[in-house]
């Protein structure tokens, strides 16, 4: 891996470089390990009329609409504590027009981006929703939020959704190397196709790794270094929401975003204790110690509990031994490709 470059941004360099106002991005975690660090970075640049797409918003969307930076939403579930008449910031901005969403199930979501990673312009779905307002009532996607088609082979009417290819996905994983390959392991929702459907990739992580320690566990690589960007190494990148291996959820400041978003002026203020005021999540983690205890940040750091290794051995890693002949024939790639020329078989 010597020859590839170096994918290593911090956060301001990687949002500035890959997020633009007009953007759609999508946060690519479902409901844990959000990519909180990445999302208060947008939020501080100030990102206008995005297009977020996003399977579970809690604090994340909340954060991104509060700071005006989102137009559009696309999602299955977003949190608006206190529901039409306690708020939130996706509630106000519902209400005052700021703000259109379309609604989708889990697995209609999910469809579309599976659809978007595998390169089809649309993917059928179960067509019971039809019956629903999720087919009836529809905002800024229109007539291509579904549509129904006929079934070349049967002639049956289905149900379709189009596929989804946002422009930037961003996603926090437990580690990842120089290069940007990246491992995430524990719930796994729409992770990978959130990412992998997406044209540009920016990865924040825990640790970043030796490539050694990749290559050593390659089932928990979920995102390849020639997909991905850039990679940003953010310890508690996460936080308040839980990374399986490093800390829990933190209900304590869960607790006080949930107490601030059904008002305004509260929200703001969270906002600008907690986002804006903080330069980046060094300083914000810095804060949290500074009012609440490092007592209370390490009473939730994961406590170890390891999976048994994989044996990934075999007899040879290649087809050619030692002496460069390959294995079940004997001959060596010249006596190889003269033995193609005489049969007429080597094309070049």
């Amino acid at each position: 891996m010597s020859e590839v470059k170096s994918k290593i941004m911090t956060a301001n360099e990687a949002i500035r470089k890959f997020v633009h106002d007009g953007s759609s991005l999508i946060l690519g975690n479902y409901t844990v390990a959000a990519a909180m660090a990445l999302v208060y970075e947008v939020a501080r640049q100030q990102k206008k009329n995005l297009t977020v797409y996003s399977q579970s918003g809690v604090i994340d969307v909340e954060v991104l609409v509060a700071a005006g930076c989102v137009d559009r939403l696309v999602s299955t579930y977003v949190y608006r504590g206190g529901g039409r008449s306690g708020g939130s910031a996706v509630e106000r901005a519902l209400q005052t027009g700021t703000l259109q969403m379309e609604d989708y199930t889990n697995f209609q979501y999910n469809a579309r981006l599976v659809a978007g990673m595998h390169g089809f312009t649309f993917i059928p779905v179960l067509e019971g929703v039809i019956d629903t307002d999720l087919f009836r009532k529809r905002t800024f996607m229109g007539e291509d939020k579904y549509r129904v088609i006929k079934c070349p082979y049967t002639g049956k009417e289905i149900l379709t959704v189009p596929a989804a290819n946002p422009d930037v996905c961003i996603v926090h994983v437990q580690r990842a190397d120089k290069y940007g390959n990246a491992q995430y392991w524990g719930a796994l929702g729409s992770v990978a196709a959130a990412a992998l459907s997406s044209k540009r990739i920016i990865v924040s992580c825990e640790e970043i790794v030796e490539y050694d320690v990749i290559k050593s566990s390659p089932h928990l690589t979920l995102l390849p270094s020639y997909r991905v960007d850039a990679v940003i190494e953010i310890p508690w990148g996460a936080s308040p929401t839980e990374v399986i291996g490093y800390y829990n959820l933190d209900r304590f400041m869960f607790s006080m975003f949930s107490m601030a978003c059904g008002d305004a002026k509260a929200m703001q203020a969270w906002m600008d204790e907690w986002v804006f005021n903080c330069k980046d999540r060094e300083a914000y983690i810095n804060h949290y110690v500074e009012k609440f205890g490092s007592g209370t940040l390490d009473g939730f750091r994961a406590k170890a509990f390891y999976s048994a290794p994989a044996n990934y051995g075999a007899a040879f890693t290649s087809i050619w031994d030692g002496e460069g002949r390959e294995r079940n024939m004997g001959v060596t790639m010249e006596e190889f490709e003269k033995f193609l020329k005489e049969k007429g078989a080597l094309y070049e």
